[in-house]
């Protein structure tokens, strides 16, 4: 994976769902959506994105189906299901769990 910044296990798996649930999206359209939303903290290859897609999909919280890109090229388009919508918030909460328990670690006096 190519990113600026180590992605701690799992964490692709809810920036890519986070992705699709703003709506549709084909493979390359999710990387950059990730880069934008991270505000480019994190920049995902193919060589990462795509096994991670085909994980989320055969776990059932993404759904695709083949459409055209907005260059008018063949692609595979990607969507959240309602197992992806609950994993999703699932993954949120434990995130802000953790974000919590970190900053508390940063926070304190020693």
């Amino acid at each position: 994976m190519a990113e600026r910044n180590g992605l701690l296990q799992g964490t692709l798996d809810l920036l890519i769902l986070k992705a699709v649930a703003l709506g549709p999206r084909h493979g390359l359209g999710i990387a950059r959506r990730i880069t934008q939303i991270t505000q480019a903290a994190f920049e995902v290859g193919p060589g990462s994105l795509f096994p991670a897609l085909h994980r989320l999909e055969e776990k059932g919280w993404l759904a695709s189906d083949w459409g055209e890109s907005e260059n008018n090229r063949k692609a595979k388009f990607y969507r959240l299901t309602k197992a992806g919508q609950r994993q999703l918030e699932t993954e949120v909460r434990q995130w802000e769990r953790i974000a919590l328990a970190i900053t508390r670690a940063i926070e304190a006096k020693s």
